[in-house]
């Protein structure tokens, strides 16, 4: 957990700042996280960091440019250390992945004190700004769904029955049969793309006061955020057609690059569709395959690793829900330690 002793710290180095550059993960529990800690203060600049899980030095030149009087890195699992040698101003880091040893950073992640203790990102920064931001719960629920959680679920019913009624018990109903699962997507797909179209769609919902201006498009902004929505979901609706399913208890798909990185995507809702299957999606970029992994029967993470020391490739993530990539020509040596995995 992370105390209040803790969070309370957070909340004075973020209701403090100035002029804040805030770094977040291209996913909803990342820019969930974003939208609270910027609503609080209706200050400073966001930067979505996409396509890895690390934040590489090259990000330092973003805080030269910008010179803020703090960052705020949300949701990444992994900071270079060089960037925070590069760095003059505090850094305050607020994660839940794998436990991190980086120098030079006030550091605030669950699993310091229990590793089973991975609860979102976004919700973390809920408690951090529920006496700041006005109807922060439903920004929050976007993450935490968003992230196979049910946190708060409760309390979120209290204020929108409609969006996750009563009998939805599990993440995986709450993401793919309900109004705020909908949601969650919609926010999912706006992240996809060119930096670039994918802040006009951040900078949008930084706007957004309620949840059915997207759902039901009663503003320009939610009509804006809707619509490119209903333009990835075409692609995105293709690409689930083209999956085949075989006996194998590894369901793997692959797909050629094509602008869009949905993978995760894809897998998340191929496992809602197959939960006794491992899922392996894998998208194809040059020489590159990279690889969104889930599985709800098995512990993942290790497997994942132990299959990666027989290539040059790297890769991480929780333990039901993983990244990965390795070099295409390493992809059939990988996938064959990885079922050695299971068997051993």
């Amino acid at each position: 957990m992370i105390s209040e002793s803790d969070l309370a710290i957070i909340r004075e180095k973020l209701s403090t700042s100035v002029r804040p550059l805030f770094f977040f993960d291209d996913d909803p529990d990342g820019v969930s996280s974003f939208l609270l800690f910027y609503k609080a203060v209706n200050e400073g600049k966001g930067i979505c960091v996409k396509g890895k899980p690390i934040l590489e030095k090259r990000y330092a030149d973003k805080v030269t440019e910008y010179s803020p009087d703090r960052v705020f890195v949300l949701d990444k699992p992994l900071i270079e250390q060089e960037f925070l040698d590069k760095i003059s101003q505090e850094i305050i880091w607020l994660d839940h992945h794998p436990v991190q040893d980086n120098k030079g950073v006030l550091y605030f992640n669950p699993r310091k004190r229990d590793d089973e203790d991975n609860r979102p990102t976004s919700y973390w920064a809920y408690l951090v700004t529920k006496d700041m931001v006005k109807n922060a719960l439903w920004i929050a629920m976007v993450g935490i769904i968003g992230d196979w959680n049910l946190l708060l679920a409760d309390e979120f019913r209290a204020q929108y029955p409609d969006l996750l009624p009563a009998d939805i018990d599990t993440p995986e109903k709450a993401l793919f049969e309900t109004k705020i699962g909908k949601l969650v997507r919609i926010v999912d797909f706006n992240l996809k793309g060119a930096t670039s179209e994918v802040m006009k769609s951040v900078k949008a919902l930084t706007r957004i006061k309620d949840p059915n201006e997207i759902l039901n498009q009663t503003t320009p902004r939610g009509k804006f955020i809707y619509k490119k929505y209903l333009t990835i979901n075409k692609d995105y609706q293709q690409l689930l057609k083209e999956v085949e399913v075989t006996d194998d208890k590894i369901l793997i798909f692959r797909y050629e690059n094509n602008k869009l990185a949905l993978s995760s995507q894809l897998s998340n809702e191929l496992l809602y569709l197959y939960p006794e299957k491992i899922i392996i999606v894998v998208r194809e970029k040059a020489d590159d395959t990279m690889m969104s992994i889930r599985s709800s029967k098995y512990k993942i993470i290790d497997n994942l690793k132990k299959a990666l020391e027989s290539t040059t490739g790297y890769g991480g993530g929780h333990d039901h829900a993983c990244g990965a990539s390795v070099k295409k020509s390493e992809f059939d040596i990988f996938l064959e330690k990885f079922r050695e995995t299971f068997n051993s």
